[in-house]
């Protein structure tokens, strides 16, 4: 007995870590079948995700931009590749206008928005959820066309339930955008705008988003980098949709505009609609010239602008303006021309506080100037468009001016004023002795002018000094290598008392014939040559001149 029971004892004690085992194999069998279950029914998911997460991500797209836009939606390509999520591409994207007709819906032939091609990446989990969550989308050619006021989209009828997005995505970084502002009207030209480089974030279906933008501007080249805020697109009225913003423009370079030059830096702000944009900025140009003088002058403006978007027009109201020492005023439209392509600006000009000097150096070759003295004149510029210089092409019209404490800066001219002032008040022997001296006239003009072809054609001029008024009628060119007037020299003192000792005797009987309209004398001169040649004489055979001075006060 005692040994069975020794036998049956050890048997238990055997099989008990063999029963243990058994349970342990049995768990692990269970939690593997269970692992592989879970792992086949997550595999049998992905598999069954990825199989159809091709056209779920195309229709989820398509929907969510029909929904936004309320048009129809097409795309040409559209690729999901599995590898680290997925991977979205695709190409030949457009969103269509519906445009009313004749009462009737027709799908216009050019897009409202059209995509070349884009990308993004997301997750299977994401996939799941509605809407799909996208963190950034790439972009490259981006193209929007918003059609002229007149063609007016199909209002479709309300729907019952908001059309619900299935996509969302925060970031959409954009390469290379257009935006054309089309017009109905013949003459004009669409409004485009290059953009370069382009980031929208927070892109919402009913809020306005944040951009960040990089222009191209042809003329003056430079790139102007721009950020604010645009939206949301107005499906019904696209010219209405809002935008805003601030804006940098460095480095321009203004040789790329024909007869300007000078590197230009401006910085603003605007905001208004796509068809109505109001702008407020300044422009610094230190070394601002024509090609005509080639004279770098310093200039700095202030300017309030109204953008029309339906045709590319300008309003300026105003431009405030400071070249060197001068400061002037413009208000008037630059006008987007079609034939001949380009700007027609169209300007009415004040310069209530400026410099004679500032002009001409500015316009005229000759250094220094001709002329000094404080300088007041209204014009109509005139700019019109075409491949040609502006030196060449740049008109005034109906301009008067005045010139305050004028001085030639040329001597040879300066001592023949000097002499025609000091003989017209009768001091024939100063003239002769010290008008090349200390004697140094001041006088006054005023006139009548307008410039076009490069010459200054001046209708009315009169020139006043101690002793004399000078009144004459000529032109200038622009550069300053011509001179051709006609006029009349009227003095305080008779034409005996001009010159001394026996001459002035001699003259004494024609005194009475040149004795006219309350001048001591009147003479008729002409002045011609170039400004380092001047030529100064009388002139008794031009019959122009024989109004000038007519119901005039006497010489003082």
């Amino acid at each position: 007995m005692d040994d069975l029971e020794r036998d049956v004892t050890a048997g238990t004690a055997e099989t008990a870590p063999k029963k243990r085992h058994s349970k342990k194999f049995v768990v692990f069998k269970w939690l593997g079948i269970t692992a592989l279950a879970v792992f086949l029914v997550l595999g049998g998911a992905t598999w069954w995700l990825a199989r159809n997460a091709e056209p779920i991500m195309r229709q989820r797209i398509i929907d969510t931009l029909s929904a936004r836009f309320k048009s129809p939606v097409e795309l040409d390509e559209f690729h999901v590749t599995i590898a680290k999520g997925l991977g979205v591409e695709g190409k030949g994207l457009r969103i269509m206008y519906l445009m009313q007709v004749n009462d009737q819906g027709q799908q216009r032939s050019e897009p409202m928005l059209a995509i070349d091609e884009f990308r993004f990446r997301t997750t299977l989990n994401d996939l799941r959820k509605s809407p799909t969550h996208v963190g950034e989308v790439h972009v490259t050619g981006l193209h929007i066309r918003k059609p002229p006021r007149e063609d007016r989209k199909i209002t479709p009828p309300e729907p019952k339930k908001k059309p619900k997005e299935s996509i969302v995505v925060d970031r959409i970084v954009v390469d290379h955008a257009a935006l054309v502002m089309e017009t109905n009207k013949p003459d004009k030209l669409p409004l485009e705008w290059d953009i370069a480089h382009l980031v929208l974030v927070d892109v919402g279906a009913d809020r306005p988003f944040d951009y960040t933008a990089t222009l191209v501007n042809p003329k003056p080249l430079g790139d102007i980098a721009s950020k604010g805020h645009f939206g949301p697109w107005n499906v019904f009225d696209p010219g209405a949709t809002p935008l805003d913003g601030t804006y940098s423009f460095d480095n321009a370079d203004l040789r790329t505009t024909k007869g300007i030059g000078g590197i230009l830096s401006s910085k603003g702000s605007f905001g208004g609609s796509l068809d109505n944009i109001t702008a407020d900025g300044e422009t610094d140009t230190p070394d601002f010239r024509l090609d005509v003088s080639e004279h770098p002058v310093p200039l700095h403006t202030k300017f309030h602008a109204i953008i029309d978007g339906t045709n590319g027009d300008v309003l300026l109201q105003p431009v405030e303006a400071w070249l060197a020492r001068s400061y002037f005023v413009c208000v008037g439209h630059v006008i987007n021309n079609k034939d001949p392509k380009g700007k027609d600006i169209r300007l009415e000009v004040v310069m209530p506080k400026a410099r004679i000097e500032d002009m001409l150096r500015l316009g005229v070759k000759t250094s220094p100037p001709l002329m000094t003295g404080a300088f007041t004149m209204k014009t109509k510029l005139h700019i019109p468009p075409g491949d040609v210089d502006i030196s060449k092409k740049i008109e005034l019209a109906d301009g008067s001016f005045e010139i305050r404490g004028a001085h030639f800066t040329s001597d040879k001219i300066q001592e023949k004023i000097d002499a025609l002032s000091m003989r017209a008040q009768g001091k024939p022997k100063q003239a002769n002795a010290e008008a090349t001296a200390d004697f140094d006239v001041s006088s006054d003009m005023r006139g009548r002018f307008q410039l076009k072809n490069g010459i200054i054609h001046i209708p009315s001029l009169r020139y006043d000094m101690a002793g004399a008024q000078v009144l004459m009628l000529g032109e200038y060119s622009t550069d300053g290598n011509k001179f051709d007037f006609v006029g009349k020299v009227r003095t305080k003192a008779h034409l005996s008392q001009m010159v001394s000792g026996w001459k002035g005797w001699l003259l004494k009987p024609a005194d009475p014939f040149f004795s006219k309209h309350g001048a001591g004398a009147e003479i008729p001169i002409k002045i011609n040559g170039t400004k380092d040649e001047p030529h100064f004489g009388p002139d008794f055979k031009d019959d122009r001149t024989k109004d000038l001075g007519k119901g005039m006060e006497a010489p003082k």
